[in-house]
């Protein structure tokens, strides 16, 4: 009866215009009834629906998340999950690294922001979205995934073996006086719960040993979630606005700062580079654009843009732009970045040395820290 029914329904709306949502369940039906396996079933069709109208709008950040897919990025938000440890993203319609995470497998492989992944296990990621590239990097503890990358300045693509293990996210790095009361944090990403508590503690700790100005380190920093960009830019500041979201609509929504957190008033220079993105973005953009410090480095990599997860009945959910953002000032940094306010490139002896197989780093040999020092001097 129920099948009569739609299709007398069809019948009828065919006449007057066609009713795409209509049009989904018809086609349902249709290889329910005929499709040569029997053995698809109800699961199957709908994820497959799902897939296609997230991939039909173009945008890599909108994805399907299928029920133990969605179970292990709530598990990433706790700090810990299985992979080889990298942010990516798409730049000029390629798979591109944002960011390994330091200390993590695919760091240690040697893994550098901007690689282009152009092969996954040998499969090309040439046609492959995101969703799907992420899925197959994913995997059990002590599996191994093969990364076809191509370098910029290297002749050949490179075939990097990688072997899966626990990540386990941590927020802070490094965090020392590193000239005389400059203090100097390393923030890794935005995506663990406890971001904004291990950034302030890791302040407070530099207070007590005298720190009178703060170098805050944000390159390489993938980003993470808006809402830890909004309290951590409220350890610098308390009146006025993170950034302004826009909706479908053109609806624009300012978010305000959060009150009485902040911690650190005294000078601050952000340091950024490419592969800054995200919420990276958000919180460098709040601080320029409210005159709270100096951005110091390259230009970041220009993601922004707003996911929303959405929670299906079965378990699964959809992840989907809703917006895109602006920084405080009105500006649109998608695909384009934010300027730092004094640019300052690493030297191309510095990049060479850097590919030799002798090269070790520290703070001291650090050409972009070492501008920042004396730039921070002046402020």
């Amino acid at each position: 009866m129920f099948k009569q029914l739609i299709i007398l329904i069809l019948l009828l709306n065919s006449v007057f215009a066609t009713n795409w949502k209509l049009e989904i369940l018809r086609v349902f039906d249709i290889v329910q009834s005929n499709y040569v396996n029997k053995d698809i079933g109800d699961r199957e069709l709908t994820y497959g629906s799902i897939r296609g109208m997230l991939q039909s709008l173009n945008d890599p950040y909108s994805r399907f998340l299928e029920p133990e897919k969605y179970t292990e990025m709530k598990v990433n938000l706790d700090g810990n999950f299985y992979g080889v440890g990298i942010h990516i993203g798409m730049k000029d319609n390629q798979l591109t690294v944002i960011s390994p995470i330091f200390d993590t497998p695919a760091d240690q492989a040697g893994i550098k922001s901007m690689d282009k992944i152009v092969s996954i296990n040998n499969e090309t990621t040439e046609k492959m979205s995101l969703e799907e590239a992420v899925s197959k990097i994913r995997g059990p503890k002590g599996s191994e995934v093969i990364l076809g990358i191509k370098r910029e300045g290297e002749p050949n693509n490179l075939s990097i073996p990688i072997v899966r293990d626990r990540i386990n996210i941590k927020s802070v790095d490094k965090v020392q006086i590193i000239s005389e009361n400059i203090g100097y944090v390393r923030l890794i990403t935005f995506e663990s719960r406890e971001e904004t508590n291990e950034l302030g503690n890791a302040i407070k700790q530099l207070k007590k040993k005298g720190m009178q100005k703060l170098i805050l380190d944000l390159r390489n920093n993938g980003g993470g979630l808006l809402s830890n960009a909004r309290s951590t830019a409220s350890l610098f500041m308390d009146n006025g606005y993170v950034v302004f979201t826009v909706d479908r609509n053109g609806n624009k929504d300012g978010i305000l700062l959060e009150k009485r957190l902040k911690i650190w008033d005294g000078p601050l220079l952000i340091l950024m580079n490419g592969a800054s993105a995200s919420a990276s973005e958000i919180l460098a953009g709040a601080v320029r654009d409210n005159k709270r410090g100096t951005l110091v480095g390259t230009t970041t990599f220009g993601k922004a843009s707003v996911q929303n997860i959405i929670p299906l009945g079965d378990g699964s959910a959809v992840l989907l732009t809703i917006a895109k953002y602006l920084t405080p000032n009105g500006d649109n940094i998608h695909e384009v970045g934010l300027k730092p306010d004094i640019e300052v490139q690493i030297p191309s002896s510095d990049i060479e040395a850097i590919k030799s197989h002798t090269y070790e780093y520290s703070i001291q040999t650090d050409y972009q820290i070492n501008r920042a020092i004396e730039i921070i001097k002046d402020l």
